[in-house]
């Protein structure tokens, strides 16, 4: 019996190869192992609706459980991946099995980065933001009248805050940087983004570092911060970021650079192995660089299942991102790295607004708040190559739809 195409990890870049390669008829068998309970699953909601309690977990799943033994597609959850052995083309599992694989693609993903135990990472109390299971820890937790603290001024840390105001909590959010968002976005949508958890009743508190969290009997009670001040809190997530998780890849002696580096055909340095979503690093415009969200995983898995069956294709997708806070929907396209420019273009309300970058004359990308036709011409003039000047997409006489069009 010839070996499967061997998936480790079970996430939106799984789901996406295998939809693809059941699509184009691949004969080849496939085996998925995931290292969580569940079948490959959907993560933005998790944050927001299923936090709020208004989407049932079996919703997230991608697909339902059954498709998969339906399209022959041999499945083990709740099984970890221990070991990969490139000479003898198998993967060695926690209990011990050896599985041998004729090309195996790594899914692995990221994890979210925890505060160390000395500073108080492990207590009861304190979570992390990145699983089903986390988030039914946490969510018996969010209840309104309790202080809730966010560290971190990230989109998962600004997402937490505005359910926790929806249930009610007191929000306190700290963060480091000199304002949030510093690290992905520009000041104009730092900006935007502090005015409207503040107008919802967040506490911000940027560039403020913390020393450690306090416990009361043995659970979190508070943080202590640089200056001395205590801050109160009954329960507090970490929200400061995503690591590869390449441990695997590494011991196998994969190249990895942030990410298991791979080339437009998500080729690993094993041509036998593939990689594809938030674990793995790959060039862009000259730069190495590692993307967490759906649409790279999904592309990047798609691509796989076209590679594998002979397609002459490459990986070379536009990036886009979006964040779901209170009434405010974001959007983006593009990357904004390197970026030396930024305008600002008035949306149709007070509320809306879009942040157009710019390197030189080059216009690299747009975060779109509650503007939905900015984000759609706006994906158009950048797809298509267009490079407007950075004063005429300032000026809300312009017609974008007509630059996008032209």
């Amino acid at each position: 019996m010839a070996a499967p195409v061997v998936i480790v990890g079970a996430g939106q870049a799984a789901a996406s190869f295998i939809s693809r390669h059941v699509a184009l008829g691949n004969a080849e068998p496939l085996l998925l192992i995931g290292e969580e309970p569940h079948p490959p699953y959907q993560r933005p909601p998790l944050s927001k609706k299923y936090l709020l309690g208004e989407l049932e977990r079996e919703r997230l799943f991608i697909r339902p459980l059954d498709w998969y033994a339906e399209q022959g597609v041999e499945t083990r959850f709740d099984t970890r991946v221990d070991a990969i052995r490139p000479g003898d083309r198998q993967v060695i599992t926690s209990t011990g099995e050896a599985i041998d694989y004729d090309r195996l693609i790594l899914c692995t993903g990221s994890h979210a980065r925890s505060l160390p135990a000395e500073m108080g990472g492990a207590l009861p109390g304190v979570f992390t933001l990145r699983s089903i299971a986390d988030i039914d820890r946490m969510a018996p937790e969010f209840q309104g009248g309790r202080k809730l603290l966010v560290i971190g001024g990230g989109y998962i840390g600004l997402e937490a805050a505005a359910v926790a105001r929806q249930l009610r909590l007191e929000v306190t959010l700290i963060e480091m940087a000199d304002r949030i968002l510093q690290r992905v976005a520009a000041a104009e949508t730092s900006d935007y983004f502090r005015k409207l958890h503040a107008g919802h009743g967040v506490e911000l508190r940027e560039a403020t570092r913390m020393c450690r969290l306090l416990a009361d009997d043995g659970r979190v009670c508070g943080a202590e911060l640089e200056s001395g001040e205590i801050i109160d809190a009954d329960l507090v997530l970490v929200g400061i970021g995503g690591s590869p998780n390449i441990e695997l890849a590494l011991a196998a002696g994969l190249d990895c650079d942030n990410g298991i580096r791979v080339n437009t055909l998500c080729q690993t340095s094993d041509p036998g192995i593939y990689a594809a979503g938030d674990c793995c690093s790959f060039s862009r415009d000259g730069q190495q660089i590692r993307l967490e969200s759906v649409q790279n995983a999904a592309d990047q898995g798609d691509l796989i299942a076209r590679v594998l069956a002979g397609e002459d294709v490459s990986y070379n997708a536009l990036p886009w991102f979006w964040s779901d806070q209170y009434d405010c929907k974001l959007q983006i396209v593009g990357l904004n790295l390197g970026h030396d420019r930024t305008v600002v273009r008035p949306g149709a309300s007070e509320s809306s607004r879009s942040v157009w970058y710019y390197r030189g004359d080059r216009l690299l990308a747009i975060d779109a708040m509650n503007e939905p036709k900015s984000y759609a011409f706006g994906r158009k003039i950048i797809e298509s190559g267009k490079n407007p000047a950075p004063e005429t997409v300032a000026d809300p006489a312009t017609d974008l739809k007509a630059l996008a069009m032209g």
